[in-house]
């Protein structure tokens, strides 16, 4: 048969129902990966390690560009300069990267942002060119515009074009002409297409005797505040521009006062804060959501009395007043989550991080205490990235597990960036809508990962998601609670994937642990009071009343049935060797390396050995050297090794060892102090 088949169809028809679908080509792949970031694609790719530019929408200037290796294992980035996209891409290629190739793919990043930088800024180079000639071309605006009236403000070297747009220019940090912005009459707004926009700014009036500095965002307000006040106030035409615009400002030595817009979302106090935290300036906003200065005036307010709002004292005198108690912490969950605090959950994968959460969050929207624990009843909102319906069932589990016919939870159905405008926006305006008829204690978001955008290694990209969390919980007053995976590695188990950043901004730090079939919920970190002892627990299946799967089949959740408080054997082992650490830290001298306690095996292993006559450990010289060897880690009682392997000590130079992680150190060497 096989042989009369192969005579009419040239091959023997295969009687697989689901071969496998051939892989597409790199080229395609890339093709692809463009068309979903919603870019136009080029008509075709070429993988040969250099930059291409093509027109990634309907503009003819060519801000989009790709890189783009050909070789083994294809892979490389793309982006649009004007949309302010940048995403990496590796080709599927039916297999995984061996370290080799894992390690030349990551020397290959450093290659394309070089690429990248260099021929945007040979485009914005060229743009410059184009608007100097535009601009010198142009004639002046008068204050006649049909913009200029509306806004009741003057025209102070504005420019105009053919058809009637006024021209506002962009300078650089050294005065060079970067761009213009296009200001129509009904106010809508455009830069010149490829222009450097970033850190470009521009001064209405002069510096020279000028007592104050302002800055504002937009040309109408700066207007405002230099017609009204006599003073210089620099356009920093973005809110997301107010850092780069006060580094300038600060080094002509006036003082500087930011007029930020009180925008719905909130972005001008996020990059006021920002500007003046860093630099020293101060900032103030019209008292109105929704308005800036210029509103503000033409609404028949006073300027100045937006302008003569004293700022907080940043320095503060010790008087008798500090012997008074200040207010005692406010609570959500009495020793485990202050109210208004940034923290973290972080946990290795299937380790539960999804259910604990989940059950302190239903314990404080239902009032109920947790863990004897006292709770603050309130609204909690649970940003869920993946898997709702698997969520559904954890609730509906929870619910019918404590007779619970109602709670006063959200959850949301998909995730989204919160690090960017849209994003923050979007989440936004269902989080307002709650907490027109709830009280918001609590905002959860699980994971982090699916409500960021950028790397989360990178402590710019880390930054950024702070501030978006630090905004919501400022308007809505409310905690904000991230859930996180724990670094990769077996040595990284007991911290948060990602920048360092993270942990220095949290609040509240829980991470779970997990040894065997035993799971641990310890605090790591929390701010402003004593570590709560872990709690042990474990997961709990329940068959969910009236489901049943498309067979007829129970249909089954899980709660999380805690077990009491105990920490695990790790974290007993690792804060015995920390302690011994300190000990022999502040017996051989309690010397810093910079910020950082540090020591040498030869101080070490002098003081293990010594007698406790001669201020020493006492204890035998073979024993000393398994304490104090880098190499041997296997087991706890080799303090050394052992604390190299969790990442606590590091290596700074031939057997000198520095201790990294400040607050862990900080428990241990407050102990070491009442030896």
């Amino acid at each position: 048969m096989a042989g009369n088949l192969e005579a009419i169809f040239g091959h023997v028809l295969t009687t697989d129902p689901d071969p496998a679908p051939p892989v597409a080509t790199p080229e395609d792949q890339l093709l692809d990966a463009m068309m979903r970031a919603g870019l136009r694609v080029p008509d075709r790719i070429i993988l040969d390690g250099k930059i291409h530019r093509f027109n990634s929408d309907e503009k003819k200037d060519k801000t989009g560009w790709y890189v783009g290796y050909g070789d083994a294992t294809p892979a490389g980035a793309f982006g649009c300069w004007r949309a302010g996209i940048e995403e990496t891409w590796r080709a599927d290629i039916g297999r995984g990267l061996t370290p080799a190739e894992q390690m030349l793919q990551a020397s290959r990043v450093a290659e394309i942002r070089r690429l990248r930088d260099e021929a945007r800024a040979k485009l914005q180079m060229a743009t410059a060119d184009v608007v100097a000639d535009i601009w010198e071309g142009a004639q002046d605006a008068t204050d006649e515009h049909p913009y200029l009236a509306k806004k009741g403000v003057k025209s102070h070297g504005l420019k105009i074009t053919g058809d009637g747009r006024l021209i506002s220019p962009l300078y650089g940090p050294a005065g060079e002409l970067m761009s213009l912005q296009y200001i129509s009459h009904d106010g809508t707004k455009r830069y010149h297409q490829s222009g450097q926009t970033g850190g470009a700014t521009w001064t209405l009036g002069s510096i020279s005797g000028a007592k104050t500095l302002y800055i504002a965002e937009g040309y109408a307000t700066a207007a405002t505040v230099h017609e009204q006040t006599g003073e210089p106030c620099v356009v920093a035409y973005s809110a997301s521009n107010l850092p780069a615009a006060t580094e300038q400002a600060v080094r002509h030595g006036l003082p500087v006062v930011i007029i930020a817009d009180n925008d719905v979302g909130g972005i001008g106090r996020k990059y006021a804060d920002q500007a003046c935290a860093k630099y020293g300036a101060t900032y103030v906003m019209p008292p109105v959501v929704g308005m800036d200065a210029n509103d503000w005036v033409n609404a028949g307010n006073a300027l100045a009395d937006i302008l003569a709002k004293e700022p907080d004292d940043w320095l503060v005198k010790v008087t008798s007043d500090w012997l008074t108690q200040p207010a005692p912490i406010k609570w959500i969950i009495k020793g485990w989550m202050p109210e208004q605090c940034l923290g973290m959950l972080h946990g290795p994968s299937g380790s539960g991080k999804t259910f604990v959460m989940l059950d302190l969050a239903m314990h404080i929207a239902t009032g109920n205490a947790w863990q004897g624990r006292a709770t603050k009843p309130g609204a909690v909102v649970y940003l869920a990235g993946e898997g709702n319906y698997g969520l559904h069932s954890r609730v509906a589990a929870w619910m019918q597990q404590r007779g619970v016919q109602d709670a006063a939870i959200f959850i949301s159905k998909s995730g989204c960036n919160l690090n960017t405008p849209d994003g923050w926006l979007h989440a936004m305006q269902y989080l307002r809508r709650v907490a027109q008829t709830h009280d918001i204690i609590l905002v959860i978001v699980d994971t982090l990962h699916r409500f960021m955008t950028g790397n989360e290694n990178s402590a710019e990209d880390t930054k950024t998601m702070i501030d978006a969390c630090d905004a919501i919980k400022r308007e809505l007053l409310t905690a904000v609670m991230l859930l996180h995976h724990t670094g990769h590695g077996e040595n990284a188990q007991n911290r948060a994937r990602g920048s360092s950043a993270w942990r220095g901004a949290l609040d509240v730090e829980m991470g779970i642990t997990v040894n065997g079939d035993k799971k641990t919920l310890v605090m790591h970190k929390m701010k402003d009071a004593e570590l709560a002892p872990s709690q042990r627990f474990e997961l709990q299946k329940v068959a969910i009343d009236g489901w049943v799967d498309e067979d007829g089949e129970p249909v089954y959740g899980a709660i999380v049935n805690w077990l009491g408080e105990g920490e695990s054997k790790e974290d007993a082992q690792i804060k015995r060797a920390v302690h011994e650490f300190a000990r022999a830290w502040r017996a051989c001298g309690a010397r810093y390396l910079g910020d950082r306690p540090v020591i040498t095996t030869y101080e070490w292993r002098n003081w293990l050995t010594r007698t406790p006559e001669n201020g020493g450990a006492g204890i035998a010289e073979s024993t000393a050297r398994k304490k104090t060897t880098p190499t041997m880690g296997s087991s706890p009682s080799h303090t050394l090794g052992w604390l190299l392997a969790k990442g606590l000590l590091v290596e700074q130079a031939v057997d000198i060892f520095v201790f990294v992680d400040d607050d862990l150190f900080a428990v241990h060497k407050a102990a070491t102090e009442m030896i």
